[in-house]
């Protein structure tokens, strides 16, 4: 993006907000804090996603002030050259208006001193609320200052307001500059999983140990080469059993010959995360209960995908997957008829939840859990009650989220087979995941993710070499 579109761009987030602060209103929002790691060394820093969502401006120690006249207010770090010698170098206040198209800039360093007097004569306070430790007190301590003026004929702010809520709504849908993005992240990660399944067969069949932080390596590898920043997450690469966990992280158990691998990873690229998930023989070649219950979760998500479009809800993919999975745990013996009744028993009674677990999508965005209401706002006071079969207790349900294009959403329905009694033994350990990332159009949905094959011939034949 060149420098006019990418002024351009930030100042026009920046306006929208405004246009939403009320009047009088006035919005406070940091970036994230450096986090130390261990002695005098700290985390790889990663932005606050609120804040370069308004600004595109990634350095830590920075903090934006946006009035519902629609000025901005940049503090961040001065330049400094002993400092820029060891840590980078820094934008600094001076340059920041004609970089960033903010109005003014000062050193976070006179943070404290003219924050007060910016909050001064202003209605409502505006910051997201239970997204940085501290920062309700320290904001606390500047609308201090400014009640100590009120017999100056200062006036205090009357309300605080939770800026997530306007943020939010506007993250959920996507521009064309954050769906550029978002492609080509999700092209980046798809080369990172090839890599992987090929590297896991190859090595096989050379008669190599192979283990979890093989395949890891290739995804991290792909991700930098194709010009990622870093992971979207910590990467799950879970070899057999360990499929069958969840939020496993990739480790050094052993791939062998014959079992699964499910490999749960994406890259962040220039803000943006990607989220895909394959499941793939070691050896590239499914057993046969190991192709039946892939085809079962990728029939489920065929199901979840023809439902996701414009005009549908939130819910629908997933209710979608749950009706497939359903069936197809009572065709394949997993569940046994006779005791949880037909299909539409299984769905009432939730006795497909000992195999799949979790819903079937989520929010994808600049956060790869991102934000954004499951509630359709605009029906958010409807609510209905219903007692959950499995625990007992009353669930208060809300009208599932209207589908709008541009908004982007993943879609992974899974099936994870432990031990147990009643569980057919040839099924046993296997778990797998499918997921691609969709971005909702008018008539359906894009999948921005399937560079990496998903029908089971097509993986075997990558994994052939």
């Amino acid at each position: 993006m060149d420098a006019s579109t990418h002024f351009r761009l930030y100042a026009e987030r920046r306006a929208r907000l405004a246009s939403q602060l009320g009047p009088g209103g006035i919005a406070i929002v940091p970036t994230a804090l450096e986090r130390p790691r261990n002695r005098d060394t700290d985390f790889i820093y990663r932005h606050d996603s609120y804040f370069y969502y308004l600004s595109g401006f990634a350095e830590p120690q920075a903090w934006l002030l946006i009035t519902a006249e629609g000025r901005t207010t940049l503090f961040c770090q001065p330049k400094d050259l002993e400092r820029e010698i060891w840590d980078g170098i820094r934008l600094g206040p001076e340059a920041a208006p004609a970089a960033l198209g903010v109005d003014e800039a000062f050193s976070v360093a006179e943070l404290d001193q003219r924050l007060p007097r910016l909050l001064e004569n202003r209605a409502v306070v505006w910051y997201p609320f239970a997204t940085h430790t501290g920062l309700e007190g320290r904001i606390d301590g500047w609308l201090q200052k400014v009640r100590a003026r009120v017999r100056y004929g200062a006036l205090c702010p009357e309300s605080q307001r939770d800026l997530c809520t306007p943020l939010d709504e506007m993250r959920l849908v996507k521009d064309a500059h954050e769906l550029d993005i978002m492609r080509r992240a999700s092209r980046i990660s798809a080369r990172g999983h090839i890599r992987a399944m090929q590297r896991s067969a190859a090595m096989l069949r050379a008669g190599q140990d192979v283990r979890e932080y093989h395949l890891d390596a290739e995804l991290l590898h792909e991700f930098r080469q194709g010009g990622s920043q870093y992971p979207a997450y910590g990467s799950i690469v879970a070899a057999g059993a360990n499929a069958c966990i969840l939020h496993y992280r990739a480790d050094a158990a052993p791939i062998r010959d014959g079992e699964l691998v499910l490999i749960d990873a994406g890259c962040e690229l220039d803000g943006y995360a990607s989220d895909i998930t394959r499941t793939f023989p070691a050896n590239g070649r499914f057993t046969g209960p190991q192709r039946a219950v892939y085809e079962l979760v990728l029939a489920s998500q065929e199901a979840a995908v023809a439902a996701t479009k414009a005009g549908a809800r939130f819910i629908d993919p997933h209710e979608a997957t749950v009706k497939v999975l359903a069936q197809g745990l009572l065709d394949l013996g997993l569940l046994d008829k006779n005791k949880v009744g037909a299909v539409d028993d299984v769905i009432a009674q939730r006795a497909y939840f000992p195999f799949y677990m979790h819903r079937t999508g989520h929010w994808l965005g600049m956060d790869v859990h991102d934000c954004g209401s499951y509630v359709e706002p605009s029906e958010v006071g409807q609510v209905s009650e219903r007692q959950d079969p499995l625990s007992g207790e009353t669930i208060k349900d809300r009208p599932s989220r209207i589908l709008r294009p541009g908004m982007v959403l993943t879609i992974e329905p899974g099936l994870y087979i432990r031990p147990a009694e009643g569980v057919p033994e040839r099924f046993w350990n296997i778990g797998i995941r499918i997921e691609d990332d969709a971005v909702v159009t008018e008539t359906g949905c894009e999948l921005i993710t399937r560079d990496v094959p998903v029908a089971p011939d097509a993986i075997e034949a990558l994994m052939r070499g």
